[in-house]
Formats: C-alpha cells, structure tokens, sequence
C-alpha cells in the first residue's frame, strides 16, 4: 500500500533536489537511496535467494534466463522466501517450456500482465534467437563499453509487455552478478512510471535530457552508484520500501544514510 504524503514545506531547499521543499522528504529520500545502494552490494557481494544461483558459474544460458524470470516477475515482499513463486514456476531454458503463470503470485515492480499469458516471455526467447544465443544478445559488438553496451540492449530489449523497471533492473542485475559487463550511465527515464515521476518531482524538471544530468548530480552529492536512483526514487514514491529479494524489514547502512542526508543538505 501507498503511504499518503503529509510533508509540508517547511523551508527546506537543496540544489541537489530542487523540486524538494520538505526534509522530512529529504530524509525519506536518503534512506531509501541509501537503502537501494546497500542491496546493489549485495548483489555483488552476497546476492541473496536466487540472485545467488544467477551468480554461480553454471550454465550461463540459464543463468541469464533466471535473471529475465526474476526480474519479469518480481521477488515478493514479506514472505519467508520472496522467491518461492519464481522457483516454483522456472522452467529449463534449454527445455523450450514457458513458465505457467496462469496463478503466479506476483511482486510489486512485475512487468506481468495476466492477460498477455506467456506473450513477453515468447517474444524475450526470440529475441535471443535472433541473436543465436542469450550471451550473444547481451554481448553485443566486442567494442562496446559496459556503459554503451547497457544502453544499446536496453533499446533492444523494449519487448511488448516488459516495462521500463523490468528492463532496467534485469540490466543492473545482470552486470552486478557478474553474467555481462553492464553498467547504466543513464537511468532510462521516460513515459509515466513511478521512478520517471518520482524523479521529475525530487529534481524539479521534466525534460527528458536534464532530468538525467540532474540525476547523476542527485547520485554523486549522495555518494551512491546512479543505478541506487532507480529503486530509491521507485520506494520514495511509493511511499514504502520494497526490498527486491533482500530480507523482508531489511535497513539501509547507516553510514550511507548519513552519506546521503550530506549530500540533501540534511546535515
């Protein structure tokens, strides 16, 4: 559920955040930047549930398709397991089988519509065969940096049904486990989602190519990687945290708090 907003303007400003007029925002702001930043290293460091197998040395076909399931349908919030829908539906992707999502529960940031069935995750299977393979399709040209290889599959992946999110963090997910060099140098920003509208709000602006250079400038003051924006601004908005696979009730660090309440001028 969304938290109703009762912040009021009460004096703050900061050039980071133009479109802010409240600390109490501010500091929500930096905690969930925080928050996101702390679960990035994680993924890196110790990715829990099946970020962790995402991680493991197997096969990296099906690595790469466990990364798509994951972020297509989302881990769930305050479960035991957050990923016990996605294992329970996983197929193979060797086997040619399509998961059976007809009674899938869903986590917050799923790209999945019920009405479209199996749609997205045929139309992902042909896109990596148009390519020959997964690891092809994410590769790319072997001059490409992380950055431009990030951009340019991110344009390629803009399949019917997988949303801006969804792409984004497979994208994140896939370069932080280590299965592609990948890494955004922009966050993608467009259309109505939540971390667009969010982003347009904190940042005071709504040109497309601004609100970019304003959010790399919201990531540096706050000491965290521009991708932390992307599920900060998501949980900030949404007014509760969504903690994508990590342990249900899971806190920010709180030196990276304090980190980015400096960078808000919160300090």
């Amino acid at each position: 559920m969304r938290k109703l907003r009762s912040a009021v303007d009460d004096g703050y400003r900061c050039g980071a955040v133009p479109g802010l007029k409240s600390s109490t925002e501010a500091e929500r702001l930096a905690e969930e930047l925080a928050f996101a930043a702390g679960r990035l290293a994680a993924l890196a460091q110790g990715p829990p549930g099946l970020y962790a197998e995402v991680a493991s040395g197997a096969d990296l076909e099906e690595r790469a398709w466990l990364a798509f399931l994951i972020a297509y349908l989302c881990p769930l919030e305050d479960q035991a397991d957050p990923f016990a829908a996605i294992r329970s539906v996983r197929t193979p992707w060797h086997s040619d089988d399509l998961p059976a999502l007809d009674e899938v529960a869903l986590g917050p940031r799923t790209a999945h519509d019920p009405d479209r069935g199996t749609a997205t995750l045929a139309a992902y299977r042909a896109w990596a065969g148009r390519a020959g393979s997964q690891a092809a399709a994410y590769a790319g040209e072997a001059s490409w940096t992380p950055q431009r290889r990030f951009a340019r599959v991110y344009e390629r992946l803009a399949l019917p049904g997988l949303h801006r999110g969804a792409r984004f963090d497979l994208l994140v997910t896939l370069g932080r486990l280590g299965v592609c060099e990948l890494q955004p140098d922009a966050l993608m920003l467009g259309g109505s989602d939540d971390v667009t509208v969010a982003a347009k709000r904190a940042l005071g602006i709504g040109d497309a190519l601004l609100l970019e250079r304003r959010a790399a400038g919201l990531a540096e003051a706050c000491q965290v990687p521009l991708e932390a924006l992307d599920l900060g601004l998501y949980n900030w908005e949404r007014g509760s945290r969504v903690c994508m696979g990590l342990p249900p009730g899971s806190e920010p660090d709180p030196i990276a708090v304090d980190g980015a309440r400096a960078g808000l001028d919160l300090q």
